[in-house]
């Protein structure tokens, strides 16, 4: 231990800066470690772990600035591009080198929230969501002094190792300091946030998640280590993903009845085919809402929610490419029927 330590405990302990006096010891841990004393390091390293030192430690019982997420094991589906950057992020994690600061932008529906859960299960890491209602307020330089006591707490987890800060729909705090039509208090607010992540501990992993990242204040955009882009579906990706979707629900729902390229066809009616946040939504009331006695139900109240009409003109259905025997199953009528109705529409035409 040198003596630059003993000062900086020192002055770390007279400012009451909880987050620099932990730092400090750490690194005073690291450094018995690296010559040889092992055990105090190790005793070093547990009084830290139990420590409270100036800030009392975050409770998501008691903290109104922050709410704990629920990590569900649930199917992420997203492209191999995206799938790749998320594998980055947690290799960069891995590194321990500071790189602690994600921004994930994207339209909603894209999965940016599910992604953060995904990184959560994979590094072992709890999710405190950041609650803006807490944060924002009416009353002048209020959000100010809000955002300051946010990071206060950020800083005192007894386990920033094991956290994750997020920070969801940021949009609010995040918006261009110089665009006229914001207002000069969450400008402020900004600025405030811009001095918190400077200061954040570097053990923390801090996401925030963006649907307007066009308006961004770029100050704040240089303060993430990357920026992760999940605008970039194409549309074979999204059908892919469908798939994937409907042989889940078809399994949940004990159905059996599976028909891919009538799936496919009908989707392709979608121009362009939506994020997964909808697509999900679509796919699983269609399956939900049909008759356990008809396996085949859930295809016509698909095509009713992606056309916005019943499987009824037998025309269209055709001009859609629709086979014989597929235009029977969403009409319900028999392929003879179908066969001789058409006909009979070519001759009158």
């Amino acid at each position: 231990m040198k003596k630059k330590n003993v000062i900086n405990l020192i002055k770390y302990y007279s400012e009451k800066n909880d987050a620099g006096f932990r730092n400090e010891a750490y690194e005073i841990a690291n450094s018995f470690d690296s010559s040889g004393d092992h055990q105090l390091a190790e005793y070093i390293m547990a009084l830290m772990s139990n420590a409270n030192t100036f800030v009392p430690q975050i409770n998501e019982n008691v903290s109104a600035l922050f709410e704990k997420i629920d990590i569900k094991d649930e199917m992420l589906l997203l492209p191999d591009i995206i799938m790749q950057d998320l594998l980055g992020i947690v290799n960069a994690v891995a590194h321990n080198v500071g790189i602690n600061k994600f921004l994930f932008q994207g339209s909603p529906g894209t999965g940016k929230t599910e992604a953060v859960k995904q990184l959560a299960r994979i590094l072992e890491r709890e999710i405190y969501m950041v609650d803006f209602a807490a944060i924002i307020d009416s009353k002048l330089g209020q959000t100010q002094k809000n955002i300051a006591e946010l990071f206060r707490e950020i800083n005192s987890f007894v386990h920033p190792e094991k956290v994750i800060v997020l920070f969801d729909e940021i949009d609010a705090m995040a918006l261009d300091r110089t665009n006229s039509n914001d207002l000069r208090e969450m400008g402020r607010a900004t600025s405030s946030m811009l001095k918190g992540m400077d200061y954040l501990d570097e053990r923390i992993m801090l996401i925030a998640t963006t649907n307007l990242y066009k308006c961004f204040d770029r100050a704040l955009i240089r303060r993430f280590d990357s920026v992760i882009d999940f605008n970039r579906y194409t549309q074979e990706d999204l059908m892919s993903i469908a798939e994937e979707m409907l042989n889940k629900f078809l399994s949940k729902f004990k159905l059996a009845n599976k028909d891919i390229r009538l799936f496919r066809k009908i989707l392709k009616l979608m121009s362009p085919i939506p994020y997964p946040g909808e697509l999900k939504n679509i796919i699983k009331t269609a399956i939900a809402f049909s008759s356990p006695n008809d396996g085949m139900d859930y295809f016509r109240r698909l095509y009713c929610m992606v056309c916005g009409e019943k499987p009824e003109d037998l025309n269209k259905l055709k001009l859609q490419r629709f086979t014989i025997r597929e235009i029977e199953i969403l009409t319900q009528k028999s392929k003879s029927s179908v066969s001789r109705e058409l006909k009979e529409n070519e001759k009158d035409e």
